[in-house]
């Protein structure tokens, strides 16, 4: 007996009872869920109530051809696996009811193995392709949270995200200026069970030093000069929700020592005040310096850093994301274009090369300043190249002439360039693909290697590019391993 999650509804279509109780009797053993029609009519009123997980279709039906069926169900799109079986075999009868969706062929007469190692192998398959539709919606995904990105560097921070939320682990996020830690961050809390308690967010850097401890853990009425009143820190109304400090390796070193008694404790005194606190927070850190760099100059302490780096968290620079760039422009440019009234809609193909080339210094941050420039300065349908910050111009080498030089480069490749290698007719005519790769490669290396930059200019994405190309080279092992043979 097949476990349950291994079970099948299976709709079996044969117009023979006997064979059909023959049939249901070999399905019935493997514990599946079988129910019989006789004829074409019947069938398709049954399908068009439930969509079992397979159909086993006999073609000569007493009303009308099982093919009709199938094809009914290749144009309706029914999310069901189709098992063909007849009497009259052949290939040509194969091939026809592969080309409308058909997964296997079984000729008559057949005993129960051969059905129940069908049944099985179809089953299998759809498991697995079920495990990878699941697994692209889950891993391949171009938002989360206030993220944009589906590069293969954001994918993983993604996945890391979603394994530490629900833990209590303290996060220690890195990245450069303008990479989203504090994004990262708000993305952990939302993930986690605390999502619906307070995240309070601290800049270490923004704190002057003296007022710092105050900041985090309050103080009392007469602490201190200008305390008139007593005043709660961020940890007592981050209690039960997470607390963020941004940039903590601005923190001066006495007060280091505070808060990795906090973070060991959970307990903390008031500024002024004797009396302990406890509090239930997850503590979250970033900070965009090397923080090992930073203990052994001696401005962090070891043990805190220790302490604090349990799940560490580098958040990848914009310059190494592939095809985020233009996905984050083009998602910021219809957002800003909206709050501004404005009328743009999209990237020339020049302003895109210039910014998949450009090699942001200032990361997501910088996109976002110069996308706001471009909408605050500019009004129209398109984003031109001459509407771009001096600094992005200057970037690009002379970019007309690139233009001109690529556009020409890929009019002497569709004219005079031959490959040799390449499959060719005694027309002269070569297939489309040998033309298409032609065109790309003489793209990248105008573009010196850049794929980024090609792509935009080609007005394709990167990632179609990466996939033509693997696609080549397997191409090239399959011509190869002919002509080894001829």
């Amino acid at each position: 007996m097949r476990k349950e999650a291994d079970k099948a509804r299976i709709l079996l279509v044969e117009d023979s009872a006997s064979l059909a109780a023959v049939y249901m009797n070999y399905l019935d053993a493997d514990g599946h869920h079988t129910e019989a029609v006789d004829n074409g009519a019947e069938a398709l009123a049954h399908l068009e109530t439930q969509t079992p997980d397979i159909v086993l279709l006999d073609l000569h039906l007493p009303d009308m051809s099982g093919m009709d069926i199938l094809k009914h169900i290749n144009e309706c799109d029914i999310d069901c696996a189709v098992i063909i079986i007849t009497a009259y075999g052949s290939i040509d009868t194969a091939v026809e009811a592969m080309r409308y969706g058909a997964v296997d062929f079984i000729a008559k007469p057949f005993d129960a193995t051969r059905l129940r190692v069908t049944v099985n192998n179809v089953l299998d398959k759809r498991r697995l392709s079920n495990m990878v539709i699941s697994y692209q919606q889950t891993f391949e995904r171009d938002r989360f949270h206030g993220f944009v990105g589906a590069s293969m560097p954001m994918q993983a921070i993604y996945r890391i995200i979603e394994c530490a939320a629900p833990s209590k682990a303290t996060v220690f996020i890195t990245g450069e200026s303008g990479t989203g830690k504090e994004l990262c961050a708000e993305a952990i809390h939302r993930e986690s069970p605390r999502h619906n308690k307070a995240f309070i967010a601290l800049n270490c850097a923004a704190i002057p030093r003296d007022l710092m401890e105050s900041e985090i853990f309050g103080h009392v009425k007469g602490a201190f000069t200008g305390a008139s009143a007593q005043r709660d820190g961020a940890a007592t109304r981050a209690d039960g929700g997470t607390l963020f400090l941004d940039e903590i390796c601005e923190m001066d070193l006495d007060l280091q020592s505070k808060l990795l008694r906090f973070i060991q404790t959970g307990q903390f005194q008031r500024v002024g005040d004797s009396t302990e606190e406890q509090v239930d927070i997850r503590i979250i850190c970033a900070t965009n310096r090397d923080p090992l760099n930073e203990v052994r100059a001696g401005r962090f302490r070891e043990d805190l850093y220790y302490r604090l780096n349990v799940i560490p968290i580098n958040l990848p620079p914009l310059r190494e994301r592939g095809d985020d760039v233009l996905v984050i422009a083009r998602v910021m440019l219809r957002q800003m274009s909206a709050e501004e009234g404005k009328g743009f809609h999209d990237l020339s193909p020049l302003v895109a090369a210039a910014l998949a080339g450009y090699p942001w210094p200032g990361n997501v941050r910088e996109l976002q300043n110069i996308i706001r420039n471009v909408i605050v300065l500019n009004d129209s349908e398109q984003v031109g190249f001459d509407m771009l910050p001096e600094q992005i111009r200057q970037s690009v080498n002379r970019p007309d002439d690139a233009v001109n030089e690529l556009s020409a480069g890929m009019a002497r490749s569709l004219s005079d360039v031959t490959l040799p290698a390449e499959p060719v007719t005694t027309t002269g005519v070569r297939p489309l693909w040998v033309e298409e790769k032609e065109i790309i490669e003489r793209a990248i290396d105008l573009c010196n290697d850049n794929i980024p930059k090609a792509a935009a200019l080609l007005e394709i994405s990167a990632s179609t590019i990466y996939r033509k190309r693997a696609a080549w080279d397997k191409a090239g092992v399959i011509q190869n391993g002919v002509a080894g043979q001829v």
